[in-house]
């Protein structure tokens, strides 16, 4: 009970009077179109589809904290009569859904986004890639989910009226919009080379329940998100003829809060042309906050499998801090991407 009350005191601080924090797949290559706008339409297929879904606090609380998102991505060729470069651009639709059931808090987004991948020389193994996300998100909280100390009558419960000062609406629409850009050096199948970054929350959009929307009164609720910037990397690097390894990491900073991902997969072919492989990986990830402390937040531990068009992976997030020890917290995470028309001639991102 106790863990349950101090998460919820944290989250409705979070929820009412700060500015509030991203959701971060752990798998971030795995959900391309959340990493970076510029890697729509960066698919092996010329269409990709994706599954994701975050599981967390599970230990804490009966309903867990919950993130699931899905996207869809095509890959076009584009075609230009005086260059022998194989350019191409992408577009796509996602979907997440960021969820805290115990008081009914949740933020969901509706975006579409588009990106250009520009070859950078005749034998087309190096891609520069901009691309660019416009969404629609709705934050939504239950009151009747939530009790305040006025509330207690003394032996039975939280049956009285509350006179604290709740927001009028319960929920809110707002635009938000992301840009990236990506470099890919592709020189043969067995190595590779992808960096990439990206700006999400350019025009840092009103995030407070409190917040005046109608007459736009900054006095009262006002509340910006703050822009989140996004750094990736990840390589290829044979082994043996089955065999890779695929170091990666990924930076994010935002307002005073910043996180690393840093770890490697080894992926191993499996059958005489390894189109069907396993892959192997951990991670951990340091952070820091707003008065300057640093801390290993987590391990990770991932298992993979991919069978040609077919990706599925699963990791899970041993949490390691202070801050998380008294709940146990841990995190799952599952992955399903589909490639169509699977053709990896041009790769300008990884696959997993």
């Amino acid at each position: 009970m106790t863990r349950t009350f101090f998460f919820l005191c944290f989250t409705l601080l979070a929820t009412f009077s700060a500015i509030g924090q991203d959701f971060n797949f752990t798998q971030f290559y795995a959900a391309p179109l959340q990493l970076n706008p510029a890697l729509t339409g960066g698919t092996e297929g010329l269409y990709r589809f994706s599954i994701n879904y975050r599981d967390q606090w599970r230990q804490a609380l009966d309903n867990p904290h919950t993130t699931a998102a899905a996207a869809l991505d095509l890959r076009f060729p584009v075609t230009f009569s005086t260059s022998s470069t194989k350019d191409a651009a992408g577009i796509g639709i996602s979907f997440f859904n960021d969820r805290v059931p115990k008081i009914g808090f949740s933020t969901s987004q509706l975006a579409i986004s588009g990106a250009f991948h520009k070859s950078l020389n005749d034998r087309n193994n190096q891609y520069l890639s901009l691309g660019l996300q416009i969404g629609l998100n709705q934050r939504n909280v239950n009151y009747q989910n939530l009790t305040f100390e006025d509330q207690f009558d003394g032996s039975n419960g939280y049956t009285q009226a509350t006179s604290e000062n709740l927001p009028p609406n319960n929920n809110f629409p707002f635009s938000d919009m992301a840009v990236g850009a990506n470099y890919t050096y592709n020189p043969n199948k067995k190595f590779g080379l992808f960096l990439g970054g990206a700006i999400h929350h350019l025009f840092q959009p009103q995030v407070s329940f409190f917040y005046d929307r109608r007459n736009e009164d900054p006095e009262r609720g006002d509340s910006r998100i703050y822009r989140k910037f996004t750094g990736h990397f990840s390589t290829k690097i044979p082994i043996t003829n089955k065999m890779q390894l695929l170091p990666r990491a990924m930076f994010t900073s935002q307002g005073p809060h910043t996180a690393l991902n840093v770890g490697s997969n080894i992926r191993i072919g499996l059958g005489e042309y390894a189109g069907s492989a396993i892959h192997v990986g951990g991670w951990v990830r340091p952070v820091s906050n707003e008065a300057n402390q640093y801390e290993l937040a987590a391990a990770i531990f991932m298992i993979g499998f991919e069978a040609n068009n077919i990706v599925f992976g699963f990791s899970y997030d041993a949490g390691l801090s202070n801050i998380q020890s008294p709940f146990n917290q841990g995190a799952f995470e599952l992955s399903v991407s589909y490639l169509g028309d699977y053709d990896n001639e041009t790769i300008l991102c990884p696959k997993f």
